[in-house]
This record gives structure tokens, sequence and C-alpha cells, in this order.
């Protein structure tokens, strides 16, 4: 064995080790992420109930406030913000997120937060050491495709969190996927780091394949926002109609943004990452001419990709038709995501086509 060999093999057994030390270090993430939870529920809070119950003024939490400083000067605080649902029919404030506005709560929020970076940086040195140790891409097939995956995920959730936006209630569902996926990776997936098969051996594996995992990623984060509108919508609804949803329903949803903000962010995301999506099946297709001399075969991953990016506009279209806004769009979104999904993992795994190199048997 050659000594650029033996250097390889040994970066590829670094970059399982820190996979799996990715693994642990995101398993404590969630542990954190559930005492945030638990520790916030204990909060009382009501802010929801009090809008709906006062739908044509503010609720008396939410009024601005006047204090007296010394020497005389009346500072007014800043209102809560409240937001319009996708119906108009209904004007919530937003839960603070995650913690519940509890001390001990938002402590163990940034202890998640804080090993879930840690976990970030150790899985993206283990994708980088995969790269290295055969000098290529790293997503030559499902098993780095999924470790890829899963960073750029994490990725996208902290680069939000740095801009400020309220995203800390994606925390629990997204360490909670991205342990399934690395566990699904690491027992079913793993494949031995190895060169190219000739038709990946190209240039357009860095970019064809690269922004589909990109766009999976923010389709990934959008369909979490769109889950959990649906359980926020129907809690406000059930609010608005004088029911009385469970302790566990209350201290959960009440934390969440309004049922609107969810829609939105769901929404926004999407509609920001499908002009790359058309752009990656358009490079698929380049690719597709120069490996095998027709630029679309109808091949399996070519009619899922295809068909992904037909539910995605369809959901677009009815975002911009008054009568497919809310649930029916949201419904038509999970769709959307579904389809990502079978093109993600059923038809490398389940479906014989020219994409059949995934390293699965």
């Amino acid at each position: 064995m050659t000594l650029a060999a033996a250097t390889n093999a040994n970066l590829a057994e670094i970059s399982n080790y820190l996979i799996y030390s990715s693994m642990a270090v995101y398993t404590l993430a969630f542990f954190a992420h559930i005492a945030e939870w638990t520790l916030g529920s204990r909060s009382k809070v009501a802010r929801t109930a009090a809008a709906l119950t006062a739908p044509d003024r503010q609720s008396p939490a939410d009024a601005p406030k006047i204090q007296v400083q010394g020497g005389g000067t009346a500072v007014l605080e800043k209102p809560k913000v409240v937001t319009r649902s996708a119906s108009g029919s209904r004007d919530v404030p937003d839960g603070p997120g995650a913690h519940g506005g509890t001390e001990s709560g938002d402590l163990y929020g940034r202890i998640a937060v804080s090993l879930t970076a840690l976990a970030f940086l150790i899985e993206a040195a283990g994708v980088t050491s995969r790269a290295l140790s055969v000098q290529r891409a790293p997503w030559g097939n499902m098993y780095e495709f999924s470790t890829t995956f899963s960073t750029v995920v994490v990725g996208v959730y902290l680069a939000l969190l740095l801009a400020k936006k309220n995203v800390r209630w994606a925390g629990l569902p997204l360490v909670t996927t991205v342990l399934l996926d690395l566990g699904i990776a690491v027992t079913w997936l793993y494949t031995e780091s190895d060169q190219l098969v000739p038709a990946l051996d190209s240039y357009w594996l860095w970019i064809h394949v690269s922004t589909a995992i990109f766009c999976g990623a923010v389709f990934y984060l959008g369909a979490v926002g769109t889950v959990l509108y649906l359980f926020r919508d129907s809690y406000e609804a059930k609010l608005a109609r004088g029911g009385k949803p469970g302790r566990f329903a209350t201290s959960v949803l009440e934390r969440l943004p309004a049922a609107a903000s969810l829609d939105k962010f769901s929404y926004r995301v999407n509609a920001a990452v499908f002009p790359l999506w058309t752009f990656t099946i358009i490079a698929g297709a380049i690719w597709a001419g120069d490996a095998w001399g027709r630029y679309w075969g109808w091949d399996a991953k070519e009619v899922w990709s295809f068909i992904t990016w037909v539910a995605y506009a369809a959901y677009l279209h009815a975002r911009a038709t008054a009568g497919w806004k809310g649930r029916k769009a949201a419904y038509l979104a999970l769709i959307a995501f579904a389809c990502w999904l079978f093109n993600y993992y059923g038809v490398n795994m389940f479906v014989n086509s020219l994409h059949s190199y995934a390293g699965v048997e």
C-alpha cells in the first residue's frame, strides 16, 4: 500500500469517527432541547386566548404602557407584535419560539443551540475529511449525500439564527430528524470511501448535486414550518370557537410563532429556493447530455425531480390564489416535500434507473 493510499484510508477513517462524534453531540443537543421545552412549559401563557377574546382591540398584555422615569420623562413601551393569519380572520401574538419565557428554559435552549453548532462543525469536518480522502465532491453515493444533506440543513438553520430570525422552534425537530438521517446513513447506507463511477466523474457533480442538497435542506425547513403551522392553526381555531385545549397542547403551542407567522415562513423559504430547484433540474439535463448523449430520457430520477418541481409550482400558484391559502396550500406543500423525499430515498433505493449509483445493495 502506498503512502498516498494509506493517507486516504486514514482520512476516511477519521471521517467516520467525526460523523459518529457529531451524532453523540447531536444527541446531547436533543436532550437539551427536551429540557428547554419541558422547563419552558411551566410558564403561564395565555396571549393567544387573550388576543382572540378581544379581536377588535389590543389585549391588556399587548397594549402599550407608559412608564415615568426619574425626571418625569414618559417612555412608551413597544407593543408585542401580532400577525394576521393567512385567512385574515385572526390576529394573535407570536410565541417566544421555544423556551416559553422562563430563565431555565432559555438557558437550556442556548445550550442546545451551542451543542447543535458544535455538532455541525464536527459533522462538517467529517464530510470534508471524506472528500479529501478521495479528492472529490463528498456526495457520490447515498451515504455521502445523507451526511452532506444533514450538515447543510443544520447550517441553514444556524444561519437563520445568526440572522436573528425566530426559528428556535425548529431546533427540536431539526436535531431529531438529523439524528434519524445519520442513523440511517451509518446503518444501512454506509459505503466505503472510493472513487466515482464514470458517469459521475464530472464537474457537474459539484454544481448539480450541491444545489439539489441545498434545495432539499430549505424544503425540509419549509416542511417543518408547515407541519407546525397545521398544529398551531388548529389550536388557534379551537380557541376562537371558545374551546379549551389540553394543558400539554397549550404549553407547547403557545410557545410557537403564530400560525400566520409559520405559514409565512414556510411560503417564503419555499418560494425563495424554488428558482434554484428549477436550475437544479436544468443543470441535471445538461449533465445528462454530456454523460449519456441526451438531455432528457424520462429516467425515474428525472421524472420524480420534475414531479417535485410541478408539486412546488402548484403550491406557489395556489398561494397566489385566494381560495387556496392556509391549510389547503399547506397540505399541497407537504405533498411536494413528500415527492422530494421519495426522489431522495425511494428512487435510489427501490427503482432501477440510470441513477442507481447510490452504493446501496
